[in-house]
């Protein structure tokens, strides 16, 4: 069971490196982070989800610090953070939350 990402930097055509990500769950109305960590080289984070933590089913969000990956190269940046928020449906053992981004616009889909 596992939750990845992927940040594609569309203005620039590069992967997005060193975007800050926290993993959050909702317990019983409650936040709980699982996870905080940064997109390797390439823009990826292979296992957002630590090992031995549990991915059941509920709610999740991945929140993504753009506006201090754009402020680094110097770009202004409308949004300061993304925040992506799914559910994880019982029976499934893989999430793949890709991030396409500019500085002021981004969409996600779930990715394989």
């Amino acid at each position: 069971m596992s939750i990845s990402t992927h940040i594609l930097d569309i203005a620039s055509g590069k992967p997005a490196a060193g975007v800050a990500v926290e993993l959050d769950r909702n317990d019983d109305g409650e936040w709980t982070t699982l996870n905080a960590t940064e997109t390797n080289y390439d823009g990826r984070i292979q296992e957002l989800l630590l090992l031995g933590v549990f991915m059941h089913p509920g709610l999740y969000c991945a929140r993504f610090a753009t506006g201090a990956y754009f402020q680094r190269q110097g770009i202004q940046s409308l949004y300061p953070f993304v925040e992506i928020t799914f559910m994880v449906a019982e029976g499934e053992d893989h999430y793949h939350i890709p991030l396409l981004l500019t500085p002021n616009s981004y969409t996600t889909y779930r990715g394989s």
